[in-house]
């Protein structure tokens, strides 16, 4: 059977629907992964497409035996490869050494081996030959837990209805990515970033220290289009990434007169990070950062600035990285 390409529908960030709208939604936790639609044909034959619409089939061997978990019923399906790390949380960083190896189907053998990866599926699209996009939700639901796909390295994980706040506060204390709100009358919409689905990332902030900048560029030139930063952590200042936004312009202005004062040719981070391009400066201006997550070596995913901290001294950023990552 030729199934039709899909592109995957896109969530739209937001916030919490009002209370009063709370049980017309459906919340699903927000995973760090690769978005991938499944093509299972009912013929024995499994097909991975990524977002972009590439084939990925191949990098991913330990999810080719769903290609006969439904017989010869036919169906296209949304989720999300996952890679996990010790504490059976989803890492990115972990997940990156599988991408990139659908041209390489002995090497992402091999990786598969080292970093198995888990696939999570949370909508059907299109089964036994009929598409499923313009029902509703509850209904594409339905269907997609009739199928039954629990497997070795797939899922099918729940979702609830309603308790909105009480799902994203538990990813949060879980170390999870977040929370996805799907409205439960919401059709599907084939690449579309949607109101009806809205991603609410959990986001940490903590004090680093600005050890450098790099330039900006267009409208930013003369401006720190992003500052380097670090925090300190055995007895070193420990590069733990970039930000490049969370300014104003009258922000970004006052900040780029602080770096010329504070200029230096001596970079402050141990070991000196990979930035060309780059300029240093004494670290002593404290900031505070929005972020994600950390990747498994400490750097910060997704930082945003928040404010100069001139009521901290430079010793009061010291690094909260785990003990592993130093």
């Amino acid at each position: 059977m030729t199934l039709p390409l899909i592109p995957p529908m896109l969530a739209t960030s937001g916030s919490l629907p009002p209370p009063a709208a709370d049980t017309r939604w459906a919340y699903e936790t927000k995973q760090d992964g690769q978005r991938v639609v499944v093509y299972l044909p009912g013929d024995g034959t499994i097909r991975l497409r990524a977002r972009s619409g590439q084939d990925i089939t191949a990098a991913y061997p330990e999810l080719h035996p769903l290609a006969t978990a439904l017989g010869t019923r036919s169906a296209v399906l949304d989720g999300e490869v996952l890679a996990l790390d010790e504490q059976g949380r989803a890492s990115f960083q972990l997940l990156q050494s599988r991408m990139g190896l659908a041209h390489a189907p002995a090497r992402a053998a091999r990786r598969a081996a080292a970093v198995p990866v888990h696939l999570v599926l949370f909508d059907v699209m299109h089964l036994d030959g009929r598409s499923l996009i313009h029902l509703p939700y509850t209904a594409r639901r339905e269907a997609l837990l009739s199928l039954g796909l629990h497997g070795p390295a797939w899922s099918t994980p729940a979702s609830i209805v309603g308790h909105g706040a009480e799902a994203l506060r538990a990813t949060a204390e879980h170390g999870l990515e977040g929370l996805v709100c799907k409205r439960l009358d919401s059709v599907y919409e084939p690449g579309v970033r949607s109101r009806a689905w809205i991603k609410i990332r959990n986001m940490r902030s903590e004090d680093v220290l600005i050890g450098g900048w790099l330039p900006g560029k267009g409208r930013l030139s003369g401006l720190p289009g992003a500052v380097l930063v670090g925090q300190r952590a055995a007895g070193r200042l420990r590069y733990v990434g970039g930000v490049g936004t969370g300014w104003s312009e009258a922000e970004r202005t006052e900040l780029a007169g602080l770096l010329r004062e504070a200029a230096t040719d001596v970079c402050p981070f141990d070991p000196v990070p990979a930035t060309p391009g780059a300029y240093w400066v004494v670290p002593r201006l404290v900031g505070e950062v929005r972020y994600s997550t950390r990747t498994r070596n400490g750097m910060l995913r997704q930082p945003s600035w928040l404010r100069l901290r001139p009521d901290l001294a430079p010793g009061d950023a010291a690094a909260d990285i785990p003990d592993d990552m130093v």
